[in-house]
């Protein structure tokens, strides 16, 4: 052989070599993918029995979909206001289907950075470290808490709609194989998801939905909801053995109010997420809402998902005549819906449940043989309604969608034209330091006149559908609406808006032309803390502070414990660091400005020009990107002029 032939065999060789090396390497290519979870929210009345969970253990029971040899578990207290402490953790196999007993063997306790003892904090979440198991796929799998700290309360974390009994027993009991003796509730807590090591090739589909997903009417830990059926069948299909199915669904909510709100947190933040399947909006309908509100909602889902590029998937609407949410016009707005779901093709694909499920002979009503209450199918149903999914759907890798750029305009609400019926309260948590709140009681009637307003003046660059997104803090029932409008339309009841602390919240869509526009907000209830909007065509609601504010202003914040003499000013502390406080009192309404000069006389910056009613004001400024040195105040209240010296240290 030839020195030349030798090393074309050698390059030969060399690079089958490598070939199949990364043939061998992508075949081992992992990632995380859900294979269980469900929704949390609060609790309210649907707390645990005595003796309640502190102190005490907890076992529940969940089936997941597919499986794998490694996992983790994510916990949630996201909407508790007290810290939730699990001593111990663990999980096994369950024994017998319906019941609480476990295969003691297959006990693996959970750690949490290293640690088995962990407490999650106010609003938070936390997920385990990864631990070796065999977890089967469609596994029954129970997971067993022995609690420390866990407040029984109306906002701890939940889910409802288990549809199989957890198991409460006094003191530790973790160890426990049958549970004998416990007290059953048939709800979840503190549980919220379980992801498994995967497949390259695995994926999700998320059900999001609501009582109709959530499995309303079973009971007995049988796992026959409809995403239990279609997973059931999805694993039985040697092309689909990759597919995960979470269902997403909440019994009782609308897809217009929280649907909308808990899409990005239940859906898209779940790990391996290809495609999702929409099958919401009969309670929308039932509770009066028209057929645009709910697709205007469908259009967002639709937005947000092909942002993240994932699939998704229309799942028309199913009959209720006979149960209380009829009437023709209800029937009339089904109707709509359905027919823009079907023809529109803004989603991805088409699950016609309602097709599979109707009567032929009165297409308004369920199969008889199908109904619970004919609005909610039975367990036939929802077998029906599991196997009718087409299994190649789901077929097929990752899916790139063309992405859009959006427009945002952010505001203020402080710094708007500000009505006398709402009053600007100081707090370090809110954007530029402040929050408007209405300090009046509620009202059921749209406001008349534009006086108590909150006005803002925007344009936007193009025509389309823009979301008001707003950012508040509505802790309770009574304290969660607005009146809102755009431009000369009619005032618009947004309620419902509670929130957990701060957070973003869509308060409405609207057609908006391109051009200059004004958005008017009106009270309707006390309490309800409104500080930052931002008006956008993107589906994606703001995070934290949102972007920089295009009517930035000092706030006018009111307060009653100075005693200045009229036109005074004081500033505190002074030499002072990076922050200080600048109060001035006025014996009548003027315009003020207030700036900040250097030694030499060069202005610094303009904190305050603007006009305030008679009274005491305080601006806390921060002064953290000024260097150090000596600055002069000037205070200059109509006629009257004050200069101050200042030290700010380095």
């Amino acid at each position: 052989m030839n020195c030349k032939k030798k090393r074309n065999n050698n390059l030969i060789y060399m690079l089958l070599l490598v070939f199949l090396v990364g043939i061998q390497a992508n075949s081992f290519a992992q990632k995380w993918v859900g294979t269980w979870s469900c929704a949390p929210y609060a609790a309210d009345n649907n707390t645990p029995p005595s003796p309640y969970l502190e102190n005490n253990t907890l076992r529940q029971v969940v089936r997941t979909s597919i499986g794998g040899d490694t996992i983790r578990v994510k916990f949630s207290n996201i909407t508790s206001s007290t810290p939730v402490t699990m001593n111990s953790v663990n999980i096994a196999a369950l024994t017998t289907i319906g019941g609480s007993a476990i295969d003691t063997s297959t006990i693996t306790t959970l750690k949490f950075n290293g640690n088995e003892s962990v407490t999650m904090n106010a609003y938070s979440d936390l997920t385990s470290d990864p631990i070796a198991f065999v977890l089967t796929p469609g596994m029954h799998l129970a997971i067993t808490i022995f609690y420390g700290e866990c407040k029984t309360a109306a906002d701890m974390t939940f889910h409802y709609g288990s549809r199989c009994d957890s198991y409460i027993l006094e003191g530790d009991q973790s160890q426990s194989e049958t549970f004998a003796g416990a007290t059953p509730v048939e709800r979840w807590y503190t549980i919220n998801t379980i992801d498994v090591l995967a497949p390259d090739s695995a994926a999700a589909v998320a059900v999001f939905g609501n009582s109709i997903t959530d499995g309303y009417g079973i009971h007995g830990g049988l796992k026959n909801t409809f995403p239990d059926m279609f997973s059931k069948n999805v694993l039985a299909n040697e092309s689909t053995l990759d597919v995960a199915v979470l269902n997403m669904g909440i019994g009782a909510t609308w897809v217009t109010t929280s649907g909308v709100k808990r899409f990005q947190q239940d859906v898209l933040d779940q790990n391996g997420m290809r495609w999702i399947v929409v099958f919401y909006g009969v309670n929308d309908i039932g509770g009066g809402a028209s057929a645009n509100v709910i697709i205007s909602a469908y259009r967002r889902l639709i937005a947000q998902a092909h942002a993240a590029n994932i699939r998704i998937y229309g799942g028309t609407i199913t009959p209720f005549k006979g149960h209380g949410y009829y009437s023709e016009a209800h029937e009339a707005t089904r109707t709509e819906v359905n027919e823009w779901i079907r023809t529109s093709g803004s989603f991805d694909a088409i699950i016609d449940f309602d097709q599979v499920i109707r009567d032929p002979a009165d297409p308004e009503k369920l199969q008889v043989m199908y109904s619970n209450d004919w609005l909610h199918p039975n367990a036939d149903g929802y077998k029906l309604l599991g196997e009718s999914i087409d299994l190649n759907l789901f077929l097929g890798g990752d899916t790139i969608f063309e992405q859009a750029n959006y427009e945002t305009h952010y505001f203020e609400a402080e710094c708007a034209t500000v009505g006398s019926n709402w009053d600007i309260i100081a707090d370090e948590q809110a954007s530029n330091g402040s929050y408007v709140t209405a300090k009046v009681e509620s009202k059921e009637a749209a406001p008349i006149s534009e006086e108590g307003l909150i006005t803002i003046p925007f344009s936007v660059d193009e025509s389309g559908e823009y979301d008001v997104f707003t950012r508040l803090n509505c802790p309770s029932p009574d304290d969660d609406s607005f009146w809102v409008k755009v431009d000369n339309n009619e005032f618009e009841l947004k309620n419902g808006l509670g929130t957990n602390g701060w957070g973003w919240i869509s308060i409405g869509l609207s057609q908006i032309e391109k051009g200059e526009h004004t958005l008017s907000i009106g009270y309707r209830e006390d309490g309800a803390k409104l500080d930052k909007i931002a008006i956008s065509n993107s589906p994606f609601p703001p995070v934290e502070m949102g972007e920089d504010a295009e009517n930035s202003c000092i706030p006018k914040v009111g307060i009653n414990s100075i005693e200045l003499e009229d036109n005074k000013l004081r500033i505190y502390p002074n030499p002072a660091d990076s922050k200080t406080n600048i109060e001035f009192s006025l014996e009548n309404s003027s315009n003020v400005s207030l700036k900040i000069y250097d030694n030499i006389g060069k202005k610094i910056v303009t904190l305050i020009d603007d006009e305030f009613e008679a009274g005491s004001y305080v601006m806390n400024w921060d002064a953290s990107k000024i260097s150090g040195g000596n600055y002069t105040c000037k205070f200059i209240a109509g006629n009257n002029t004050i200069s101050q010296k200042m030290v700010l240290l380095d």
